[in-house]
């Protein structure tokens, strides 16, 4: 089976934060941009698998920076690793203020693991993941490394 490149299913998803996803002193609800990270997560696995995926699981979401209303917020989401029927995806979220001169600034990161499944919800092969440099390679072998681990802690604790 032919691979496909990382490029391929890679996502950029933005949009203005609105008072609605805010509390009272304006600050974005963190499940508000989880929502957006797990969408983006969701495009790009779905994009690799051409098929119905889910998210498994959500390792190592990092809150870097506060998110208000009337940020501009971007997802930008892309492969890191993919397994038999599991692709990790790497979403990184970046805020910026349009009322100042500042750059962005990276607010959460995360790593989402997506499965692919069929209708009756059992998973499915999915495309393998086509290398194409030394830092696509490195990142592919990290996100391996926490496949491994992830199944081994199920494996012990079962």
């Amino acid at each position: 089976m032919e691979g496909k490149s990382i490029a391929q299913s890679a996502v950029v998803m933005s949009a203005v934060m609105q008072p609605n996803q805010a509390n009272p002193a304006g600050n974005v609800h963190g499940g508000e941009i989880m929502k957006m990270m797990d969408n983006a997560a969701f495009v790009v696995a779905q994009r690799h698998a051409r098929t119905n995926v889910v998210t498994a699981r959500v390792d190592e979401l990092t809150f870097h920076h506060p998110i208000f209303v009337g940020n501009w917020v971007t997802c930008r989401a892309h492969l890191t690793f993919v397994g038999r029927s599991s692709m990790e995806v790497a979403v990184i979220v970046e805020v910026e203020d349009l009322y100042s001169d500042e750059s962005c600034k990276c607010a959460l990161t995360a790593y989402f693991t997506m499965v692919a499944i069929n209708a009756g919800g059992k998973p499915l092969r999915v495309t393998p993941l086509e290398i194409t440099n030394e830092a696509e390679q490195q990142a592919f072998d990290e996100g391996k490394s926490r496949y491994e681990t992830y199944k081994q802690r199920k494996h012990k604790n079962t």
